[in-house]
């Protein structure tokens, strides 16, 4: 970025100038060629394949929030990476799974992250959980050119919502038309399988130890019916990103944390490789 040695400081003028507590508005004023939403989409369908994160899950608690994501990325019918993370903090209260073209939805997030924490600094005060979901959505429906041509985003939403104390899930389409979900939700390639995990061990008074072996049960599912999402690698040690969002804030779950789950939850595959039944009354 070049000074600005003429004037009363060393930035540009834009930079010292009052103006929207939006990041994404400054920058479209400023440089708008660095949003994604000013790219000028392909003139045709991608046919190249690129990397695309796939399954993540989310699930509420009484007191909180849990996201969890498996770790494959996939091209085509390659393993593009193993390791991939897909679970991000939105900031101290919120966090956002992407799902969709890999390298895209990663940039979507880091720009979110300064979206809200422009806000906060500007303000003086943090968006509240519903104004957050919905800056989310108009930065999805930016991507909409690039959706229509192949390389679609749709993250996920959840956090704590200071005002009600309570978890929050919200959902999105390639349009940015946004959606809330209750209970638990999923999104990505094996979604339909984690889905089916979750309807079927979700119930209201588990705690946040009980909602985090449901994530990783539906993620071990969608895996084992869906190739593109990765199941738990034990000589690796690769395991899902397990985030938890309460009113204490953000915390990732260590990777010997999950992995002790991750190790009971295969123990008791092997006796049971459908997993544990639901209760038919």
């Amino acid at each position: 970025m070049e000074a600005n040695t003429r004037g009363t400081g060393r930035l540009p003028a834009a930079f010292l100038t009052p103006g929207s507590s939006s990041f994404a508005e400054f920058l479209d004023a400023y440089r708008p060629e660095l949003l994604p939403a000013r790219r000028t989409p392909p003139l045709q369908p991608v046919t190249i394949e690129a990397p695309h994160g796939t399954t993540i899950v989310t699930a509420t608690f009484d007191g909180g929030v849990v996201m969890a994501g498996d770790r494959r990325a996939t091209m085509g019918n390659l393993i593009a990476q193993r390791d991939i993370e897909k679970v991000f903090p939105a900031d101290e209260y919120s966090v956002v799974g992407i799902a969709g073209t890999a390298g895209l939805a990663v940039e979507m997030v880091r720009l979110f992250q300064v979206e809200l924490e422009h806000y906060e600094k500007i303000e003086g005060t943090t968006l509240s959980l519903e104004g957050k979901a919905n800056r989310l959505s108009q930065m999805i429906r930016g991507n909409l050119g690039m959706a229509m041509q192949g390389l679609a985003v749709v993250p996920l939403f959840a956090g704590f919502d200071v005002d009600g104390g309570v978890g929050r899930i919200f959902s999105y389409d390639v349009t940015g038309g946004r959606s809330e979900e209750h209970g638990f939700h999923a999104v990505g390639s094996g979604s339909l399988f984690a889905r089916g995990a979750l309807k079927k061990l979700y119930r209201s008074g588990l705690d946040a130890d009980g909602i985090v072996q449901v994530c990783i049960q539906a993620l071990y599912d969608a895996a084992d019916d869906d190739s593109a999402t990765g199941g738990p690698d034990l000589t690796r040690r690769i395991f899902p990103v397990v985030t938890l969002v309460t009113e204490d804030g953000i915390r990732r779950l260590s990777s010997d944390e999950v992995g002790a789950i991750v190790r009971t939850v295969v123990n008791a595959r092997m006796d049971a490789p459908d997993g544990p039944t639901a209760p038919l009354t």
